[in-house]
């Protein structure tokens, strides 16, 4: 499986961005899909998480509420919405593939076996 993140830029505070992480040799509906982010000097934290069947998702407290993970079966490609961005918002995303055959969302980075490649996102005050 190859996941190909997207969809990265510069934004001021308050705006919008969307991200899309599309996949190659299997389809999402076989995986739980996670977006994680990495700013600069900090650890990789999780982001938005969304499960296999579709059904559950989960987000980390300072995304709650301005984040939207969902996917698009037909296209194969799982998006997030980022609403009312935040300075601390910037970091490199990533997006993120887990095999596990259970119908769960995974907080932690060594539940997923398929990375992208990260996409930039910067947003300034």
């Amino acid at each position: 499986v190859q996941l190909q993140a997207s969809g990265g830029g510069l934004m001021q505070a308050g705006g919008s961005l969307r991200l899309s992480c599309a996949a190659s040799g299997r389809t999402f509906s076989s995986y739980g899909v996670g977006w994680f982010r990495q700013a600069p000097g900090k650890d990789r934290e999780f982001v938005a998480g969304l499960s296999r069947s579709g059904v559950s998702t989960y987000y980390a407290a300072s995304v709650k509420g301005r984040f939207t993970i969902s996917r698009d079966g037909a296209k194969n490609t799982v998006f997030l919405q980022m609403n009312s961005l935040k300075p601390e918002d910037t970091a490199v995303y990533y997006c993120a593939a887990d095999t596990t055959p259970v119908d769960y969302v995974a907080t932690f980075m060594r539940a997923y076996d398929y990375w992208g490649q990260g996409t930039q996102v910067t947003v300034s005050s």
